[in-house]
């Protein structure tokens, strides 16, 4: 969706990957940096549902470049469409090295459903 130049969406969530995050080589877990997409996209699916939301799906994603101990990663959220209780909600994170270098690390599309009271899915509002 983007042309790797600048990150779509709103600005969510932005960090910095420490030792814990990395692997011996001094990567970062995909885990870890899937774990902050799903952070970005439930905050803005939340802002959209006005409630609780959960995870449901993930399309396939595909790691570009690493993320070093010490890179500030940042995530953009935007919302692609609203359905009767779920939110499709694409996300991109970009990795700043400490020379100031900035590129998209990768991106995926993230499924929430609005959740209510019972725990069971409820109805978002199409017109928030």
């Amino acid at each position: 969706m983007s042309d790797d130049t600048q990150p779509e969406g709103e600005p969510a969530i932005r960090t910095i990957a420490m030792p814990a995050d990395t692997n011996a080589n001094g990567d970062t877990f995909g885990g870890w940096l899937m774990a902050q997409m799903d952070l970005a996209g439930g905050s803005a699916a939340v802002r959209r549902a006005r409630g609780r939301v959960a995870t449901v799906a993930v399309d396939s994603m595909s790691f570009h470049r690493p993320v070093k101990v010490g890179d500030e990663v940042s995530l953009y959220a935007r919302v692609l469409g609203v359905g009767r209780s779920s939110i499709r909600i694409f996300v991109e994170a970009w990795r700043r090295t400490a020379r100031g270098e900035s590129s998209k690390v990768t991106s995926a599309t993230f499924v929430f459903v609005a959740i209510g009271p019972d725990g069971r899915p409820r109805r978002v509002d199409p017109e928030a």
